[in-house]
């Protein structure tokens, strides 16, 4: 399972600082924990509302790629803050994202087939989150069939149910899970699928538990992604159990030190 990690993020006070004062080594630092910690993938996110977006991210970019060569996941919803960072990855790199509506779709697609980029594909459009798992469905069908018709092909998409706060949208959880099923019958191979973790814990108590718990649900699912905070040791150890016990790896007495 591809971890992604969601600490390099405007919205993180510090982080959000250091992007203001283009501090380059508090960001490569944070950059290189996350790795220490597991993660597979560095999502990055300037923060919302910011008059500098693109050359904030092409900054940001530029910068993380410095000290790492994970993939880099350019987390934004402005069209040119995205085309700002993808342009300046040299790394593999994740368009997050898009939604069903056209002219996102119109836009985000044809940068990938551009870029080389997979793409994180959200199953809401500009009425919102649908309430239900089939009307997610046909939205990531619906991205499917926009996608390749501008070349990029379904194992290039990251198809996401779309993570709900728990407090807030009590019955959301299970209809992400049967979406999630519900997506595996839309192509040959299955659509990979990846959720924001820590969305269904947001403005709880017992945040740790609720995400660590859903995830293992998830992974129960067939969960192909996870963006998480991966400086929760032991939401870490969650992935590399469930991972064993979908033998995706082998299992030894010390899995945990894999």
């Amino acid at each position: 399972m591809l971890i992604i990690s969601e600490r390099i993020n405007g919205l993180f006070a510090a982080v959000g600082r250091a992007i203001d004062a283009r501090d380059a080594e508090f960001i490569q630092q944070h950059a290189l924990l996350q790795v220490r910690c597991g993660a597979q993938a560095l999502d990055l996110n300037v923060g919302p509302g910011r008059d500098d977006g693109p050359a904030a991210m092409d900054w940001l970019v530029r910068t993380v790629q410095e000290v790492t060569d994970l993939p880099l996941c350019i987390d934004t919803p402005g069209i040119k803050t995205m085309t700002a960072g993808v342009q300046a990855c040299r790394n593999k790199v994740i368009i997050n994202s898009t939604t069903a509506e056209m002219k996102r779709m119109q836009a985000l697609f044809p940068l990938a087939r551009e870029h080389d980029a997979d793409v994180i594909c959200l199953t809401m459009d500009e009425r919102g989150i649908p309430n239900d798992a089939e009307s997610r469905a046909e939205m990531a069908m619906l991205m499917m069939t926009t996608a390749m018709e501008h070349e990029v092909m379904p194992d290039r998409l990251y198809l996401d149910p779309l993570v709900m706060p728990i407090k807030a949208a009590p019955d959301q959880a299970m209809k992400v899970i049967k979406a999630m099923n519900l997506f595996q019958t839309l192509n040959d191979p299955a659509p990979r699928t990846v959720v924001g973790l820590s969305n269904v814990s947001n403005g709880a108590k017992e945040r740790s538990l609720l995400n660590r718990t859903f995830l293992g649900m998830l992974m129960g699912a067939g969960l192909g992604a996870a963006i998480v905070d991966v400086q929760d040791e032991e939401l870490m150890r969650i992935v590399k159990a469930g991972e064993m016990l979908r033998a995706e790896k082998l299992y030894c007495d010390d899995f945990l030190r894999a």
